[in-house]
């Protein structure tokens, strides 16, 4: 479930339903609401409820999904990455190292219980005390896990038109990350097949 905040942090770039792009993390403000809003995945981590970002932290944020969303479309390649910063991707192997840098900043130990009557479990218990450590680490390990696991292969690049997400395929024939991007994709293609037919039955012969 945690890999699931590496789409989360992706998908802060989304489309704003008027047909631009809107960034979730362009304030502390912002900020602060995104991470109480991924309390559940973020749980064990870092005390959300205590957690107001400044703008250190955002920005240190915002360059974590910057590292994110190179990978992925690093990920999804050949076909083409989200348009919402195609042109501006960091570069596949600084995003892999910053990656990483940010996910050994925090000191983790595994610690195994086993009760009498049951399985042996492991959790993994931090060694640091600075919540917004805790805090980016855990997003970057989280990335680290989804890029590293199977779900990588599942990525795409929502091809729908004016949206910027990036989705985990979940069937076969899956090309849209919501129907609402499929019945805009769609009714686009007929518009399109629809002109094609008009320019071409006004030309003269």
């Amino acid at each position: 479930m945690e890999r699931r905040l590496a789409l989360e942090l992706a998908s802060t770039i989304r489309h704003d339903g008027d047909g631009g792009v809107t960034d979730d993390l362009t304030t502390t403000h912002g900020v602060t609401r995104w991470i109480q809003t991924q309390a559940d995945l973020l749980a064990g981590h870092v005390p959300v409820g205590e957690t107001a970002a400044d703008e250190d932290l955002r920005m240190e944020i915002v360059e974590l999904r910057r590292a994110v969303r190179a990978l992925f479309a690093r990920a999804v390649s050949p076909t083409p990455p989200s348009p919402a910063d195609a042109r501006e991707l960091m570069p596949a192997d600084h995003a892999l190292a910053y990656l990483n840098t940010v996910a050994a900043r925090e000191t983790v130990v595994p610690q195994m219980d086993w009760p009498p009557d049951g399985a042996p479990t492991v959790r993994l218990l931090s060694a640091e005390n600075d919540p917004t450590v805790r805090l980016v680490a855990a997003l970057a390990r989280a990335a680290i896990d989804f890029l590293s696991g199977p779900q990588r292969t599942q990525l795409r690049a929502c091809s729908a038109p004016r949206c910027v997400r990036y989705f985990v395929k979940s069937h076969g024939r899956q090309e849209w990350c919501k129907p609402s991007c499929g019945n805009r994709a769609r009714a686009a293609r007929h518009y399109q097949r629809q002109r094609m037919t008009a320019e071409g039955s006004s030309t003269p012969s």
